[in-house]
């Protein structure tokens, strides 16, 4: 178990749901957390709540300078930033055939915010251990939505949704091979459905849930990341359906490489 004592570490997202039991989960464990979020008196609440004078930035990533710029500020608060957990993440639904697509504000946002700045994070953050020589870890919450269309929310025209995710993780794949004798330890958080404020709008009793859903507390998916974290693990799942979800992805291939007669050649 690593113990984060002393340590320096930055939860974006962390006025409420995955954030906030991110940020409480390194707290209890010794981190001093900074919390970032585009709501400051939600970040600012769990800020006092973590304890370990803890703090607050308040941080629009939808801004395309925004996630440099936070992680410069995070590191100037004590000279060092052990860990940063990429972590703000908005909705969308929309279907690809209906979408207004061209020009559209909510897909610029969705993609700047979801896909973008957790890169722009990464960029940042590696750029800033090389200068001071040092070491840290980053972990970006990405989606059971980066790795198929998982059964139980096939009507929920996630189409730009999932393909933020799907892309976010495609990317921070190529940059763990760019990484192998860089600063920087990536890790990767895949989350199914988890009972966050977003998810209590459509879904006011958790009790009610579909059990394909596997439905967890914000608290449950904060305690599988960091058990990730201590076993060194890049994808960090949390619950056991995500595997069953990518297996027609793998059929539907292996069906038509049959059917196209195609083989391995070597």
């Amino acid at each position: 178990m690593i113990n984060y004592d002393g340590t320096a570490v930055l939860v974006t997202g962390a006025a409420s749901g995955i954030g906030e039991a991110l940020a409480a989960a390194f707290s209890a464990r010794g981190a001093r957390v900074i919390c970032a979020d585009v709501d400051i008196a939600g970040a600012e609440e769990t800020a006092a709540s973590t304890g370990n004078a803890g703090l607050a930035i308040e941080c629009d990533l939808a801004d395309p300078n925004a996630a440099a710029k936070l992680v410069e500020q995070s590191f100037a608060v004590s000279n060092r930033l052990d860990l940063v957990c990429s972590n703000a993440g908005i909705g969308h639904r929309g279907s690809v055939t209906e979408e207004e697509m061209s020009g559209s504000a909510a897909l610029s946002r969705l993609f700047e915010i979801n896909f973008y700045a957790g890169l722009k994070i990464a960029q940042a953050y590696t750029q800033i251990l090389e200068q001071n020589g040092q070491r840290g870890r980053l972990m970006v919450t990405a989606s059971e939505n980066s790795l198929s269309v998982p059964e139980a929310v096939k009507t929920g025209k996630m189409a730009f949704y999932g393909a933020t995710k799907h892309a976010l993780l495609v990317a921070l794949e190529w940059m763990h091979i760019d990484q192998k004798d860089g600063p920087l330890d990536l890790h990767v958080l895949l989350p199914g459905a988890v009972y966050t404020p977003l998810l209590a709008r459509a879904l006011p009793d958790p009790s009610m849930a579909p059990p394909e859903l596997e439905l967890i507390s914000a608290e449950r998916c904060a305690e599988v990341a960091l058990n990730g974290l201590d076993k060194n693990l890049f994808y960090i799942p949390t619950q056991a359906h995500l595997l069953e979800d990518m297996q027609p992805r793998v059929e539907a291939i292996r069906h038509a490489l049959e059917v196209l007669d195609i083989e391995k050649t070597y």
